[in-house]
C-alpha cells in the first residue's frame, strides 16, 4: 500500500466516522459504545410515559369481573364496612337501619 493510499484510507475513515487506525477488539467495544446515541437524545427513552389512566381503568374493570385481586383496595373496603357496622360513620343512602328494616318487613 503506498503512502498516499494509506493516508487517503485514514482520511476517508475519519470523514465517515470510522476507526482510522487498526485497533484490537477490546478497544472496538469502546468505539461501539461511544457511537450509540446518548440516552437523553433517544426518543424511545425520553418520550416514554406509560399510560397510567388506561392501566388503572383496566385493573378496575378486571377487579369488578373478579379476574384481579387488589388486596389493598379490598382491605380499605373492609375497613369502611367494619366502621359502618360499628356505627362510626354514616352508611350510604339506602344501606342504613331503615333500609334493613324495610328489607326484613317485605
Amino acid at each position: 500500500m503506498s503512502n498516499y493510499a494509506f493516508r487517503m484510507t485514514r482520511l476517508s475513515s475519519r470523514i465517515f466516522g470510522e476507526v482510522s487506525r487498526p485497533t484490537n477488539p477490546k478497544s472496538m467495544k469502546v468505539v461501539r459504545v461511544m457511537q450509540k446515541r446518548p440516552a437523553d437524545l433517544d426518543p424511545y427513552i425520553v418520550n416514554y410515559y406509560p399510560p397510567h389512566e388506561e392501566y388503572s381503568t383496566l385493573i378496575r374493570v378486571l377487579r369488578d369481573h373478579g379476574l384481579f385481586r387488589d388486596e389493598h383496595l379490598d382491605f380499605k373496603e373492609e375497613m369502611v364496612r367494619q366502621k359502618i357496622l360499628r356505627g362510626k360513620i354514616k352508611p350510604k343512602p339506602g344501606q342504613g337501619k331503615g333500609a334493613k328494616a324495610k328489607e326484613l318487613v317485605s
